[in-house]
């Protein structure tokens, strides 16, 4: 089965064209080596009822499998990322966020201040990354191989999760 999916990179300074997107272009790279379709690229401002509008019409309009956002996890006054997607989800899904941090605290403590989400919009999961390219690579490497099952499940595919024991 083919996914879609949508990269949304939030930064003030990459919305104004002073600063070249290297995290969203490392998350589009990773989705579509791991057989994703990504068709739709963006890059806003750290505005969080542009990002909630963003987030509405990739999932609801566009009806995408998958949503990554890079960008505006941090702990400055603008990152509000985690608050415009927890303003649009249904469930939180907490497990992707936990290892996509214990994954970047393995090359710095700094990932511990992360505070991206994941979640269930619909029939779309969200996830949301920092905006350093080195820790989008550690996160999405850290939960890619989950992802496509996740998403499978979000769109109701009621198979076991693993095989029966015998």
């Amino acid at each position: 089965m083919s996914f879609t999916a949508g990269v949304l990179t939030l930064s003030d300074k990459g919305s104004k064209g002073e600063r070249e997107d290297l995290s969203g272009k490392v998350a589009v790279e990773l989705i579509e080596s791991n057989g994703f379709s990504v068709k739709f690229y963006e890059v806003l401002p750290d505005e969080e009822e542009e990002i909630r509008k963003k987030l509405i019409e990739f999932s609801d309009e566009n009806q995408l499998d998958l949503i990554v956002t890079t960008g505006g996890t941090g702990l400055t006054p603008r990152d509000v990322t985690p608050e415009a997607t927890r303003a649009v989800i249904k469930r939180e899904v907490t497990g992707i966020a936990e290892a996509m941090r214990l994954e970047g605290l393995k090359k710095t403590p700094n990932s511990m201040l992360s505070r991206g989400i994941a979640g269930v919009r619909g029939k779309t999961l969200i996830i949301n990354l920092p905006g350093n390219p080195g820790a989008v690579r550690d996160g999405l490497s850290a939960v890619l191989p989950v992802i496509r099952h996740a998403v499978e499940k979000i769109q109701g595919d009621a198979s076991e999760c693993a095989p029966k024991s015998s």
